[in-house]
């Protein structure tokens, strides 16, 4: 027999490496037509960034069909498939992309649909976030709600603030031009008086400076524009600043400032600030305490955190005030009234600000004759 003779296995090893140089041609066309395709719709997706969703999840669903027929394409290309399975193949992807544009197109219409009902609802005022939105429009919404709850909280308490910083601005500017007015028509001329006069302008116009103080130091808290000089300090050393700072106060209203214990507590913080939170808890607290009792300082470590405490002999806070003590509008006993030591009763929003710009909180309790404030802040190893 002389016909040809072919090896059956090198005749399979042939039809397999053809097959597998196949598959890498269809693979290496589709993804060059899929790429090419994905770059075109990112940068219709760009184009219309401003534009309605609609469009964009329609741009989506036409990029994926169309990358779908990119490796058809491919696959005809290379004659795998011809004939009347070519035509059911691509009638077949047709459908689908049709099916899938009708999907994209009430999904959109949705998303837009409940987007609209979004916006109408912020619109109109008081906001209340609608229900059956979908998960991420109905997040956006119950955002809003509390961000306009808390906006109306704070536009309440700034018209309250403003309301009584103008009142007691008025009550000892008046009493000051009343004194300069009588000192400059010669209305007062003994020697006693006048002296007396200039005392009182002197005390009125160091009151007003440091209301001014504390409204500026409250301004830089609620705007977020506070800076803080964090260094290794010792809460003991605080206390002990603290304390020294405060006597003179004490002294003079009869409160004895005691000091119950000062535990080596390291913290990373910013002495002056801290200082400054501190001295206001003390200040409120003597200002507070009844003569020939005691206001009490603590510094310790506990449950991992650093802790500083005052407490007083107030007689207690209303259960229902101990939520709004720190709050900058609140007006509890008269806390709000400058006193003869000076100050506009901010210092208690003050330290709360400056405490939590330390990574910290701050709170207050009732507990024996009086209350207890208190400072935890991260302990540093």
């Amino acid at each position: 027999m002389n016909g040809l003779i072919v090896d059956p296995g090198v005749h399979g090893l042939t039809v397999g490496a053809a097959a597998v140089h196949d598959l890498s041609l269809i693979v290496a066309v589709t993804a060059g037509l899929g790429l090419v395709v994905a770059l075109v719709g990112v940068s219709v997706m760009w184009w219309l960034r401003t534009r309605s969703i609609a469009m964009m999840l329609g741009v989506v669903m036409v990029v994926s069909i169309v990358a779908t027929l990119a490796g058809v394409v491919a696959i005809t290309l290379k004659m795998i498939i011809d004939g009347s399975v070519r035509d059911i193949v691509l009638s077949v992807v047709a459908v689908g992309g049709l099916v899938g544009l009708g999907v994209a197109f009430v999904l959109a219409r949705r998303v837009v649909g409940e987007s609209r009902r979004l916006v109408a609802a912020v619109r109109h005022l008081p906001f209340a976030a609608p229900r059956g939105l979908p998960a991420e429009l109905q997040t956006i919404a119950n955002t809003l709600q509390e961000a306009y709850a808390r906006e109306r909280a704070l536009e309440g308490a700034r018209r309250e603030l403003v309301a009584w910083v103008s009142h007691d601005l008025r009550t000892p500017l008046a009493g000051m031009r009343a004194m300069a007015e009588a000192l400059e028509d010669g209305v007062v001329a003994d020697p006693e008086t006048v002296g007396r006069y200039h005392t009182q302008i002197k005390l009125e116009v160091e009151r007003l400076s440091a209301m001014v103080d504390d409204l500026f130091e409250l301004s830089r808290i609620h705007a977020g524009t506070l800076r803080l000089s964090r260094t290794r300090i010792g809460l003991a050393d605080l206390v002990a600043d603290t304390l020294a700072g405060a006597e003179p106060l004490a002294r003079a209203k009869g409160v004895r400032l005691t000091v119950a214990a000062a535990e080596p507590a390291p913290v990373e913080a910013d002495a002056g600030a801290l200082g400054r939170a501190l001295g206001n808890l003390v200040v409120n607290a003597i200002r507070h305490t009844p003569s020939e009792h005691a206001v009490v300082l603590r510094a310790a470590v506990d449950s991992g955190m650093a802790c500083l405490s005052v407490s007083d002999c107030c007689g207690g806070i209303p259960a229902d005030d101990l939520p709004r003590v720190f709050d900058v509008a609140f007006r509890g006993e008269a806390a709000r009234t400058p006193t003869k030591d000076g100050g506009a009763g901010l210092g208690l929003a003050i330290a709360q600000g400056i405490v939590e710009a330390h990574d910290g909180m701050i709170g207050v309790v009732n507990e024996g004759p009086g209350c207890r404030f208190e400072i935890r802040l991260p302990l540093v190893g």
